[in-house]
């Protein structure tokens, strides 16, 4: 790994609390960034990178079909790395500095009617296994709490406290209780007379779901293999079902049953509200119906 990426890795941690998956999301778009520059504009030292330099290289991405998404993380990264290199004083002006950001449109979040998610549960149910029990509490867990896919394979099996709350560690290390329901609570204790079927022989796991796994616990991707297989089990399409779609979901019936967007917020672990923002349409719909079902004057007019 190059010196200077790896300072910004150590800094990005220690400073910012950048989880694993992301340093090396970064390092994988710092080095497409740094084996463009030397190829195409013969430069080895990122020191003496110019801003026309970054502009032909995002000229490059549009022009290779990235999308204005990928575009702007990746200028975002770069942008990063060359704030870190001005504050050790490596270089003495950041070659960003006044280069714009592809806009990006905003899309709405896709998720899942609750007769889908009820009927992926109950799908998982039907299967009467130890796995089947574990997916239909991981699909239950997801949709009542919104946590995230690493968040969820990685909770710590003691993280479910007094069968009331669930400790979640978030971005940035920042940890936040979300409450759980009681048909949440009995998945749970369903699920802990199979969990140790999971744990590899004569080893034991503090992990909430355990396997011989590297980490210890269940994989991101072999939790999503078992979502796309759940869902043709339960004929919807498994191209709309992903541990993300349930976080969503999680936020858009929330908001549709007249949540508070800050309480919301909470749960999902956003450390901006404008983040959380994106399920305002969710609210929109709600208060049209509403307006429609309530005020004076529409009644009139049905008459």
């Amino acid at each position: 790994m190059d010196e200077l990426f790896k300072k910004y890795l150590e800094m990005m941690v220690a400073e910012h609390g950048v989880a694993k998956n992301t340093v090396q999301a970064y390092l994988s778009d710092l080095n497409h960034f740094k084996d463009f520059i030397s190829a195409e504009c013969n430069i080895k030292l990122l020191e003496n990178v110019k801003k026309a330099d970054i502009k032909y290289y995002l000229a490059y991405l549009r022009e290779n079909g990235l999308s204005a998404k990928s575009q702007a993380r990746k200028l975002s990264v770069i942008n990063s790395f060359y704030l870190f290199l001005l504050s050790e004083s490596k270089i003495i002006e950041n070659p960003v500095s006044g280069i714009f950001s592809p806009k990006i449109g905003k899309s709405l979040p896709k998720y899942l009617s609750k007769e889908e998610i009820e009927k992926l549960i109950q799908t998982a149910k039907n299967i009467n296994s130890a796995s089947g029990i574990r997916l239909e509490f991981q699909m239950e867990l997801l949709y009542a709490t919104g946590l995230r896919v690493s968040e969820l394979v990685s909770l710590p099996f003691k993280s479910i406290i007094k069968s009331e709350y669930i400790e979640v560690m978030g971005k940035g290390a920042k940890e936040r209780l979300v409450p759980l329901n009681e048909k949440t609570i009995q998945l749970f204790k369903e699920y802990c007379k199979v969990r140790k079927t999971f744990i590899p022989k004569g080893k034991t796991s503090s992990f909430m779901f355990p396997s011989n796994s590297l980490s210890g616990h269940q994989t991101r991707d072999a939790f999503y293999k078992n979502l796309k297989k759940i869902s043709v089990l339960a004929g919807i399409n498994p191209s709309k079902v992903s541990p993300h779609v349930f976080r969503h979901s999680f936020a858009s019936h929330l908001i549709a049953g007249g949540a508070d967007l800050r309480a919301v917020q909470t749960m999902l672990g956003h450390s901006d509200i404008s983040t959380t923002q994106i399920y305002t349409h969710i609210m929109s719909d709600r208060l049209k119906s509403v307006i429609e079902q309530n005020h004076p004057l529409a009644n009139m007019l049905k008459k």
